[in-house]
């Protein structure tokens, strides 16, 4: 079966390797341009990376709908395409192959459909998450469901944690879905839109954290924005990022967002319940350090 990839971020890269190593043909593997940045002046894709190193054609359109592109696209003659962590495609792209266009998706749809499902399962406190594949559609996140496979969330682990362990069974689970689809075994059914939950794009400016809630809520909602674009409040004028955090539920009687601190070992603020442990974070203009080396260096104002 001759299959075109498409895919741009390190989450992608598993499951070109995956169909690569399990003998699929892959005339062409489509990513994103190269940014502007690093010493060579551009920045490669992960997908481009590791596409290259496999000598893989690489194309990399700016617009999807361009004619020379299309034409490039039709030519690899693909029976399907697959894509993970790519970009909305245009239904000139998505249904030019005659067994259609199937998307890993980081959620067990039809619950957190959008662009940051595994960011938002972590704030909202989901004790599982899982991958999907499906077949695209108009509508985003939308398409029939192929197949899903769930995966715990420990109540401490970050959103880079989770989207490291998620990256590998979503590699397995793409493999798993195109092999069913090569032998006719692939059953698709349609997504329940009554019980879709939605998880949209994250802004810097919708990460300040609101300690007047729970510690729950506030720890989730740390780790659910770790390590990137992480969730932040200010400290003496300058913004601080926190990345990891405990719970620490306790009665006090201080405003939500107190901070308390020994100066040496410990640095926590108040939330609505109790407090949150700093474990790691990062004060704007500095690097990312664990809470101690912050203490050593740091002179509160």
């Amino acid at each position: 079966m001759r299959i075109v990839f498409m895919g741009t971020p390190d989450f992608a890269v598993p499951a070109l390797e995956i169909l690569l190593d399990n003998g699929y043909d892959i005339p062409a593997v489509i990513t994103a341009p190269d940014k502007p940045g690093g010493r060579q002046g551009l920045l490669e894709s992960a997908v481009k990376k590791f596409a290259a190193s496999r000598g893989l054609r690489v194309l990399q359109p700016e617009k999807l709908k361009n004619p020379a592109f299309l034409e490039e696209l039709r030519a690899c003659r693909a029976d399907l395409q697959v894509v993970v962590a790519f970009r909305m495609l245009p239904e000139v792209v998505w249904a030019m192959p005659p067994l259609g266009t199937l998307n890993l998706h980081g959620s067990l749809l039809p619950k957190y459909r959008g662009a940051a499902p595994i960011n938002w399962a972590i704030i909202n406190g989901e004790p599982e998450t899982g991958v999907t594949t499906f077949l695209l559609r108009h509508e985003i996140d939308t398409g029939d469901v192929l197949f899903q496979e769930k995966m715990p969330i420990g109540e401490n682990d970050t959103a880079g944690e989770v989207h490291d362990r998620m990256m590998e069974l979503g590699a397995r689970l793409v493999l798993r879905t195109v092999q069913a689809i090569e032998t006719g075994a692939a059953k698709p059914l349609q997504q329940t839109d009554t019980e879709a939950t939605h998880a949209p794009k994250i802004f810097t400016e919708t990460c300040r954290i609101a300690f007047d809630q729970p510690t729950k809520q506030v720890h989730d909602f740390i780790r659910g924005l770790s390590p990137y674009p992480a969730a932040w409040t200010m400290l003496d004028g300058k913004v601080l990022k926190i990345t990891r955090t405990e719970k620490e539920p306790a009665p006090h009687h201080l405003p939500p967002g107190q901070l308390v601190t020994d100066g040496r070992n410990y640095l926590k603020f108040s939330t609505l319940d109790g407090f949150v442990q700093v474990l790691e974070l990062q004060l704007e203009g500095k690097r990312r350090m664990g809470v101690r080396d912050f203490l050593n260096g740091h002179k509160f104002a």
